[in-house]
């Protein structure tokens, strides 16, 4: 034993005052310092603003995302307290932004329902940025006070009178703490739209000040989460017109519902609790799945109309819902609050689920019978997909029967050390055959675009060659037989030429990915090949750039005089050793790792690029085409 271990003493201890351990371990408090977690500092600003508006005292939030690289966020609340704490010799406003673990949201007279229980918000915000300045406007004065890296570089100032009250935080992130500090704009207007949905005469006004024109969104849903499933909707055919909904409440437990189905194959379900965006869940999530298919088997029972029994997929269905709880005393699964762990809430919204939605089906037959028809056609299929699995898997393109004949694969066995090349076509697959390293990189042709997964219920899509060759090659299996566990590689890389019918390609794919094998996204497991879009060479010398900055870019070192630009379709344009040396080499490729940073977002774009409704699709594209590019014609 060396001798530093035998001197461990109190001595050796290192205390951590004030915020310095949200510096120094930041993705305890906000999860990451990406992107993500850079756009969790919004959001820890915003849902106090939403706590007030809860508490009765605001119906108005402004966010601002300036040129500077700072954001604002301002409510008409009732202003963070300016006056002194009894026993703590600081103002309020000093103690909730240098405090961790202080607030309102303590004392169930101030906030008798809130998403931010930790008490850590705003102070983690303050201790995260280079520069924070605080106004409050109360008591007929405005105050304003600047911090620093979480501490107070002024005391606490008047700088004027007004009539109104409320809070302004601007605030400046720290770019030694993450590895951007670019906000994206339309991920805060979908968060800030989605905040709108759950609170029905809320309005939120966003700013991004950084284009020219500016842009703005203004959200204000009067029909709270009613408005929120016709918009999940948005690109559907809707079975029952207006959506189910019902408010009840048991003591202290509020549960909010919307539910409408439509025409297509896949489910839309988003849970809430407390305006959190419960991602991953939980006893809420778990207790209506059950009331819902309880209710539905009862209904068929009592009706008599068809002796089957319906699994909670079969009534899921199509189905865009949305489950908002709000109850006094959370009990989150990790500090990012996506997965609600409170045991009594799933009796509790099991029952109050059952009793709400048999005596909406009591009241209205006429919408029962056309979700029941709906479920039972779910029903008719799943047993269609698993004749087809039956099918497929005798034709041994679904396990047990070796794997695809098209499929170069790898040596190593381990999937951890494994990965897979998609590739559209036979002849760029033999390309990427002939680069890549056998030890480890798998490849898979796979000619022409894939089923719209879309348009295709399960069945469909096993009986879809292309796709259960696919599915065959990563091991993991599909619909009721899909475990991510199995998957033979942990690093799937679509390739597709860089052309309209390369996106599109790579749309359809990641269409199936995300509607029929989603884990594998969530996993991090999927990712997008970035081929060169120019060969710049000049004499001897070849380079590659990613796009025109980078053109630009090499163009001004070497000069214009006697360079060659190529610029490349397909993948088919290069040789084994520039493929190799571009796309495929993990030393020098680019790579896009493809993830879900918003659900409903994604949702809802995949909808409206890939589904039925013509009008979605040319509205977006109408609203998008002044920023194309590169437009491949």
């Amino acid at each position: 034993m060396s001798e530093q271990l035998k001197e461990y003493n109190a001595s050796s201890m290192r205390v951590l005052k004030g915020l310095e351990a949200c510096r120094e371990r930041p993705g305890m408090y906000i999860g990451s310092t990406d992107t993500r977690g850079l756009h969790h500092l919004i959001w820890e600003v915003v849902d106090n603003s939403v706590d007030e508006h809860l508490a009765g005292h605001c119906n108005k939030i402004i966010v601002i995302i300036r040129k500077d690289g700072s954001v604002s966020v301002e409510d008409n609340g009732r202003g963070i307290p300016t006056d002194m704490h009894p026993s703590e010799g600081k103002t309020g406003v000093e103690i909730a932004l240098t405090v961790l673990h202080a607030g309102g949201k303590f004392d169930k007279n101030t906030y008798k329902v809130s998403g931010g229980l930790h008490g850590v918000g705003v102070s983690v915000v303050n201790a995260l940025s280079k520069l924070l300045i605080i106004e409050i406007k109360q008591k007929g004065k405005i105050f304003v006070q600047e911090y620093s890296y979480g501490d107070p570089k002024t005391e606490l100032e008047i700088v004027g009178e007004t009539d109104s009250t409320g809070t302004k935080v601007t605030f400046y992130p720290d770019e030694k703490i993450f590895s951007t500090t670019q906000f994206d704009f339309d991920i805060v207007k979908s968060r800030l739209r989605e905040m709108a949905f759950l609170n029905p005469k809320l309005e939120i006004i966003i700013t991004d000040e950084r284009t020219e024109p500016a842009q703005e969104e203004k959200f204000f849903f009067e029909g709270g989460i009613i408005e929120f499933a016709r918009f999940l909707n948005k690109g559907r055919q809707v079975l029952n017109k207006d959506p189910i909904y019902f408010k009840v409440q048991d003591q202290d437990t509020i549960i909010e519902v919307s539910l409408q189905w439509n025409d297509g194959y896949t489910e839309s379900v988003f849970s809430f609790v407390n305006n959190i965006n419960t991602s991953e869940g939980g006893t809420h999530l778990t207790g209506f799945s059950t009331a819902l298919t309880r209710v539905i088997n009862s209904y068929l029972k009592k009706k008599k109309i068809v002796d089957v029994s319906l699994t909670g997929d079969d009534v899921k269905e199509g189905l865009a819902g949305i489950i908002s709880l709000k109850i006094p005393n959370p009990q989150f699964e990790g500090q990012t609050k996506t997965k609600l762990g409170n045991s009594e809430v799933k009796g509790a919204v099991d029952r109050l689920t059952f009793d709400s939605l048999t005596n909406y089906f009591e009241e209205n037959p006429s919408v029962a019978r056309i979700v029941i028809d709906k479920c039972i056609n779910a029903f008719r299929a799943r047993d269609a997909a698993r004749k087809a699995r039956e099918l497929t898997r005798r034709k041994g393109l679904l396990g047990g029967a070796g794997l695809p004949g098209k499929l170069a694969d790898c040596q190593e066995k381990d999937p951890a050390k494994s990965e897979i090349f998609i590739v559209e076509g036979d002849s760029a697959g033999g390309t990427v055959k002939q680069a890549r390293m056998r030890e480890n990189q798998a490849v898979l042709p796979v000619f022409g675009k894939i089923l719209n997964v879309e348009k295709a219920r399960i069945d469909k899509v096993l009986k879809s060659e292309k796709l259960a060759l696919l599915i065959a090659a990563m091991g993991c299996g599909v619909g009721d037989e899909f475990d991510v566990t199995k998957m033979r590689y942990h690093r799937i890389i679509l390739m597709a030429d860089s052309d309209v019918d390369g996106s599109h390609i790579t749309t359809l794919n990641l269409t199936l990915f995300y509607r029929h094998l989603k884990p594998i996204i969530e996993k991090g497991y999927l990712y997008i090949a970035l081929p060169p879009l120019y060969q710049i060479k000049k004499g001897k010398k070849i380079m590659y750039a990613m796009n025109d900055k980078e053109k630009e870019k090499i163009l001004s070192e070497i000069g214009s005089e006697g360079v060659n630009i190529q610029r490349y379709k397909g993948l088919g344009e290069m040789n084994a050793d520039q493929l190799w040396e571009t796309t495929i080499n993990p030393e020098t490729r680019h790579l896009k790792q493809v993830t879900i940073q918003d659900a409903i977002e994604a949702d809802n774009m995949f909808s409206v690029l890939m589904g039925e409704e013509v009008e979605p699709r040319k509205e977006f594209i109408m609203a998008h085409a002044k920023s194309v590019k590169n437009l491949d014609v």
